[in-house]
């Protein structure tokens, strides 16, 4: 009876993603939400199903578009992502390719920079501990030493391991998250993992842009104590929100970014800021602003997705793509510019 318990006690200490739940994890708060949440789930997925049953498959529509914004139920999840993002379409159009990426010759600067990152990808996730079986560290050296000898520009960099990680939690399936991957690195994130990384610089350049538009205030207060965006989001953009908000929100955020492109990301950052400018405005100086941006980032109005998800469309206000790729171009040059 004992060991029942036992197990009983560690399967609610560990998410259903394999992520162990922090010593100070408000249980009675995240239940509250998640029965709440479990209602939303349960009608979306017969949505879902209904809409999947049809003959068109998933073509690019409003109502496509909608049902994303609302959520995938997670047993659709990775074949939605997969169609959406064009990983499905490439791995048809290129059968045998990712083997032949694994089985071929390997760079040994390359493996051996993965190698050193294997045990420091998810050390909080169960599944990819080495006592696991199976141990999910092998798959994603796999799809990491794939990619790399795939896209030889990139190669490997810190980062795409956690990503890559989490696509693997979702597909269960190594060469699909290999697609993913592609699909993420290759096209709707602009030159974020390259070696001088010069695309993630510029989105943070644009997102202090959009700041400066948006909620003034907090780029002021930014400026006044000389702090640099990269300081306070880069992991934001180079994770994408992995180990900042909680799984199940990051998730709602990665269906909206294989759907949408990038500009989901900006809008993600926009209304944590926004939703938190008082808080924000209360720093004196330089640490107290890096820590008030840790702290934004925790607490119910980031781990209660569904409604966090709809206000990322609103809060904001508009943002289209041409705005940000104006911007891009004048941050780039800027940057380009500054050597």
């Amino acid at each position: 009876m004992e060991r029942r318990e036992d197990w009983q006690d560690w399967a609610y200490r560990v998410d259903p993603y394999g992520f162990e739940r922090p010593e100070d994890f408000d249980y009675a708060s995240y239940e509250a939400f998640f029965s709440r949440y479990l209602v939303v789930l349960t009608r979306r997925a017969i949505k879902w199903s209904k809409l999947l049953k049809g003959n068109n498959g998933i073509q690019k529509s409003l109502k496509v578009k909608r049902y994303i914004r609302k959520g995938i139920p997670n047993e659709h999840r990775a074949l939605i992502w997969m169609i959406v993002s064009g990983a499905q379409a490439n791995m048809e159009q290129n059968p045998g390719y990712y083997h032949r990426l694994l089985e071929g010759e390997k760079n040994d600067k390359l493996v051996e920079a993965i190698k050193t990152d294997m045990n420091r990808t998810f050390p909080d996730n169960v599944k990819f501990r080495k006592t696991a079986d199976p141990c999910l560290q092998h798959v994603l050296y796999n799809v990491l030493v794939a990619y790399g000898h795939h896209n030889k520009a990139v190669g490997y960099c810190q980062g795409m391991n956690f990503i890559a990680g989490y696509l693997i939690l979702i597909t269960k399936n190594e060469e699909e998250s290999f697609w993913l991957l592609d699909a993420l690195i290759g096209r709707i994130l602009p030159d974020y993992y390259s070696p001088v990384m010069l695309g993630l610089k510029t989105d943070q350049e644009v997102l202090g842009e959009l700041v400066k538009m948006k909620v003034p205030a907090v780029a002021e207060l930014m400026e006044r104590h000389g702090v640099m965006w990269t300081l306070v989001v880069s992991r934001w953009f180079i994770c994408l929100f992995i180990d900042i908000l909680p799984v199940e929100t990051v998730l709602r955020i990665w269906d909206c970014l294989f759907y949408e492109g990038s500009k989901i990301i900006f809008r993600v950052a926009l209304t944590l800021i926004k939703q938190h400018q008082a808080f924000i405005l209360e720093a004196t100086n330089f640490p107290d602003i890096c820590d008030k941006f840790k702290q934004i980032t925790k607490g119910t109005f980031v781990t209660e997705c569904h409604s966090f998800m709809q206000k990322i469309f609103t809060d904001p206000g508009t943002l289209s793509m041409a705005t940000i790729n104006k911007l891009r171009e004048t941050c780039r040059e800027r940057l380009l510019s500054q050597g």
